[in-house]
This record gives structure tokens, sequence and C-alpha cells, in this order.
């Protein structure tokens, strides 16, 4: 009875690992053992900040549209409550691209909002 010798399999997997760990610091893109822990460990961290993007993101839309709130004196709870009374819906994303970029635009909804809450 002959063994069997696993190395072209063994050798293709721990290639793969290699690959996947370029760029690594020191040893863990050099030796297998440790790259395949820290592969291990990229991994969970890129699965949980592919959520966490979703909330750093909304966080900023937050304060970027309080920012520009507060300039047109309300406070961003105030603007969003007052935004929904008016029947008006745009999502905080498109809200903090006006707030940056289209300034009179904001103003007016700013304004519809106030309007709505009296």
């Amino acid at each position: 009875m002959a063994r069997v010798k696993g190395g072209t399999v063994t050798r293709k997997r721990r290639k793969r690992i290699l690959k996947l760990a370029k760029g690594y610091y020191g040893s863990k893109h050099a030796l297998f053992k440790v790259a395949k822990q820290q592969v291990w460990k990229s991994g969970q961290y890129a699965y949980r900040d592919r959520r966490n993007k979703k909330r750093d993101f909304r966080k900023l839309w937050i304060t970027r549209i309080n920012a520009a709130a507060r300039l047109n004196d309300l406070s961003y709870s105030r603007l969003m409550h007052g935004l929904k009374l008016a029947g008006i819906e745009v999502n905080r994303k498109m809200l903090s691209e006006l707030a940056i970029n289209d300034e009179q635009a904001f103003a007016q909804l700013a304004d519809k909002a106030k309007a709505a809450l009296k």
C-alpha cells in the first residue's frame, strides 16, 4: 500500500492564503500559519465594517444636516419633524448634499419645515 501525498493540494491551499495576505506587515504575509490567522481576522473586520460603514455615513450626514439646520435657526430634530409634517420626504444623504452644495435650496426646505411646525 502506498501513502498518499497531498503536495499539490496543500501547496494550492497555502498559496491561496498567502496571496490573500499580500501586503501585510512582517511575518503575516510570509508565514502560512500567521498569515492564515491574519486573513481570518481581516475577514472578520471586513464583515463587521461593511455594516459599520452604513452607521458612520448616517452619522456624518446627520452632523452635516444639523450644522446647516442651525444656520437656519432650527435644530436637527425640529427640521426633520417639520419636513415630515410638511410631507417632504428627502433622505438624509440628499439633505446633507443640499446642505453642502446648495444652501439656498436647503434654506427653502428649512423655511417649509418652520412653517409646518407652526
